[in-house]
């Protein structure tokens, strides 16, 4: 039987990736974002399936309960909640404009928390649910530049850990994070610029598929934390066991993989806004192995796709 799925932030990236993932397990779908037109699009996208679409911001208050309420009018409950939402800002802390600061804790940090809470609620009087959150590798480490992003996931983090311990009484309600660590998504094109050069994922990058199968994979086989990313354990013992040397070399690494040379202007991103125009699945980082397997004819040409999600 097919389950209700609930995604927050389903217009680009991540969380696009993973609407048409169960939407090819014939799942039932719930979508949200901040961009009407763009939901349009990812409804067609997941065509052969019901899809609900519910315009939100997820940083306003009462959305996300609006939301929730939306999902249970259609479909009477949800199964599944998974919160992808998510914007970036570059910057030195102290040259970052503190409303954009706000607004990237707003949205990356407490709009999670407000997911979760709204989540949990209905889980607990449903009986059972599976909520999904995405945090990322620098919710174990830190970069330079990336001030906001980085307290919002390691705040992320904190409140995930304390969640799990309350819900040791529940064993029916699954709390999952998922961890990335440099995914090809339009995030960084579309994140708030206060530093003069553009952003980009440093290497090596995984494509936003992954993650998404790391999601479906949690919904099945839940697990406290998953880690995608082949350099996060890495990273990890880098920042733990030699804080010193890791401190010294992550400033050189970020402003040589991780920023491009193109200069920009100071602008605020999608921080406040979305940007239709910019939204995607991929932020063309990595070729697409999905659109060449479609050249590929045949049962080989078909298990391929299915391979690169």
């Amino acid at each position: 039987m097919s389950r209700v799925v609930v995604i927050a932030g389903a217009t680009s990236g991540i969380g696009r990736a993973t609407a048409r993932a169960f939407a090819e397990r014939e799942d039932r779908l719930v979508l949200a974002a901040r961009a009407t037109q763009t939901l349009a699009e990812v409804r067609e996208e997941c065509a052969d399936v019901e899809v609900l679409t519910v315009p939100t911001d997820v940083t306003e208050p009462g959305a996300l309960d609006a939301l929730a309420g939306a999902a249970i009018d259609r479909f009477g409950r949800t199964a599944v909640w998974v919160h992808t939402a998510a914007v970036m800002a570059y910057g030195r802390f102290d040259e970052l404009p503190e409303r954009v600061f706000d607004q990237v804790v707003r949205t990356d940090l407490l709009a999670a928390a407000g997911s979760a809470r709204v989540a949990l609620r209905h889980f607990r009087a449903t009986g059972a649910g599976t909520l999904i959150l995405t945090g990322s590798v620098l919710a174990h480490i830190t970069a330079p530049y990336m001030s906001a992003y980085v307290a919002s996931k390691w705040g992320l983090q904190g409140l995930v850990r304390t969640l799990q311990q309350e819900l040791r009484d529940s064993p029916q309600i699954r709390l999952c994070l998922i961890n990335p660590g440099s995914v090809d998504t339009p995030v960084y094109q579309q994140a708030a610029n206060y530093l003069g050069r553009f952003g980009r994922p440093p290497p090596p990058v995984t494509s936003p598929q992954r993650v998404a199968r790391a999601i479906v994979d949690c919904v099945d086989r839940p697990r406290r934390e998953v880690s995608v990313g082949r350099l996060n354990v890495v990273l990890r013992t880098g920042f733990t066991v030699l804080p010193g040397v890791y401190d010294v070399l992550v400033g050189p690494l970020m402003r040589l993989a991780g920023l491009s040379g193109r200069p920009v202007a100071a602008h605020d991103g999608t921080v406040f806004a979305p940007n239709p125009a910019g939204e995607a699945v991929r932020g063309g980082h990595l070729p697409d192995l999905r659109q060449l397997a479609r050249s590929v004819p045949g049962p080989a040409g078909a298990a391929l796709r299915r391979w690169l999600g």
